[in-house]
């Protein structure tokens, strides 16, 4: 064991302690947080205008501040951009994240002085978090690479912009550069295929011990690594390869394709980062769900999922929540983002202490038919069958059919890139729906009312989604398909590539 290693775990040792507060005190941490966030924002535009000063509870601060998304906090952001200082947080940002929206073209999230160093702190307890369960810290002495965007930011009247990725790059702490891959020059390439392939190149020969990064763009590059090698495993390749982190979707649709290539069950860490905080991150590989980071520059609250739309929905705090319902999460933060909704839903699997796990995005779901199933479901109703029949499923997406051939009743259209095909595809179609219709009653009583048809799935070619993302400009970085959308947008565009 090399030095790095041996001190990492005297620091895991420390850092597990403060976990455990956190751990028996995120009811009062989050107490703290709330009135520390108000406080240091009374004389900010915002602050004033929802008079902060007033505020002494959480009951005065839900009757102030209203719920926003992006497109209500924009006038406000807007000014931030624009170079005014004391918007939303005192003084300026100290960057400005740039993220793609659906509806409002390029975002700009704040990202504070303050809530900067969070980031990095919740990205390194995650590590250590991991030594200190497992023991493990070879991994420290190797190289670690991190598939992430390209550092290179630009700038809007004194701050500097670029991707949350590309951000954080500037902050990796010293002990880690000289592990640290791919190099900076390699990680300023904006075009992701020649990304990957330069990352290949200059990773082959290395002793990769640590990887990171969203689990569609590393299984590009393990795909790539393992055709410059002749096919061999990634554990081949890299035989002191033994951690992956990842977030930013559900790893389980891709677990057994990742696995197979690697070569072995490889230990995995998820995190819950995001342009707009640090949430959570998984402490333990042998308890379910991420662990909430309530004393991180964030104030938390939930709104009941089957609420979400409704004119007056239930705001709760921490203190409140039940377990295994889903919530729409809604933050507060250092950087001045003030009842902002995320879009993402969450469900509590345990509260001493906090743990979630993510459930979906609030506005990806399918309800054209008044069933509301939501990605928990359909990533649940499809990997479920795919396990037990040894099916390999690469990526997928669903939308509903509201407009079938004449003599046909509605249905949910899957549109599926598998690595191995179901010898039957619709025998394996229909135990899917099955599998469906045991995860929502709403879906049972539609097929059961003859009001919807089982579903139908759509096998597509290989690299299907791929060359659909490339088509649209999204190939790389931190963009990712929906795993359902109530219309027929992406659908649509998948068409030509059904095999």
């Amino acid at each position: 064991m090399g030095l790095k290693a041996a001190l990492s775990k005297v620091f895991a040792a420390l850092v597990n302690r403060e976990l455990n507060y956190l751990r028996k005190n995120a009811v009062s941490l989050q107490q703290q947080t709330f009135s520390s966030l108000v406080y240091q924002a009374k004389n900010t535009a915002f602050g004033k205008a929802h008079r902060f000063q007033e505020i002494n509870n959480y009951e005065d601060f839900k009757r102030n501040v209203p719920i926003h998304d992006y497109e209500d906090l924009r006038p406000y952001i807007d000014r931030v951009v624009n170079g005014e200082e004391n918007v939303l947080w005192p003084g300026k940002p100290a960057y400005l994240a740039k993220t793609s929206g659906t509806t409002s073209g390029v975002k700009y999230i704040p990202i504070s002085k303050e809530s900067m160093p969070q980031h990095i702190k919740a990205a390194r307890n995650a590590l250590l978090s991991y030594i200190h369960e497992t023991g493990n810290a070879d991994f420290v002495d190797g190289k670690m690479i991190f598939l992430q965007g390209s550092p290179i930011l630009s700038e809007k009247n004194g701050v500097s912009v670029g991707r949350l990725s590309g951000i954080v790059a500037h902050h990796v702490p010293a002990y880690l550069q000289k592990n640290r891959l791919p190099s900076y020059q390699i990680n300023c390439i904006e075009d992701w295929e020649q990304k990957v392939d330069a990352i290949v190149d200059e990773t082959y020969n290395q002793d990769m011990r640590l990887i990171s990064g969203i689990p569609p763009w590393c299984q590009m590059y393990f795909d790539r690594l393992s055709a410059k090698a002749g096919g061999k495993k990634i554990n081949d390749i890299f035989p002191n390869f033994k951690l992956y982190v990842h977030g930013g979707v559900n790893y389980e649709p891709y677990r057994a394709r990742m696995e197979e290539s690697i070569g072995f069950d490889i230990d995995s860490i998820e995190t819950y980062p995001a342009s707009e905080g640090f949430i959570a991150f998984q402490d333990s590989q042998k308890e379910k769900g991420l662990l909430l980071l309530v004393n991180s520059g964030i104030f938390y609250e939930f709104i009941p999922s089957e609420e979400y739309f409704n004119t007056n929905p239930t705001r709760i705090n921490i203190k409140d929540v039940e377990l295994n319902k889903n919530y729409a999460l809604i933050m507060n933060t250092s950087a001045g983002l003030w009842g902002y909704s995320l879009g993402d839903t969450i469900k509590f699997v345990s509260k001493n202490p906090y743990k979630i796990v993510v459930t979906g995005r609030i506005k990806h779901y399918i309800s054209a038919f008044g069933e509301h199933v939501i990605g928990e479901e359909v990533e649940h109703a499809l990997m479920s069958v795919a396990k037990a029949e040894g099916i390999d499923v690469i990526e997928f997406t669903v939308a509903p059919q509201v407009n079938p051939q004449a003599g046909q009743l509605p249905y949910h259209e899957w549109f599926v890139e598998f690595g191995t095909a179901p010898a039957d595809l619709q025998a394996f179609a229909i135990k899917v729906d099955e599998a469906l219709q045991k995860k929502n009653i709403y879906y049972f009583d539609l097929i059961e009312g003859n009001i919807l048809q089982p579903l139908i799935i759509q096998s597509l070619k290989k690299d299907a989604f791929i060359n659909y993302m490339r088509s649209e400009g999204k190939l790389g970085g931190q963009n990712k398909v929906p795993r359902l959308s109530n219309d027929r947008k992406i659908a649509d565009g998948l068409k030509e590539y059904i095999s």
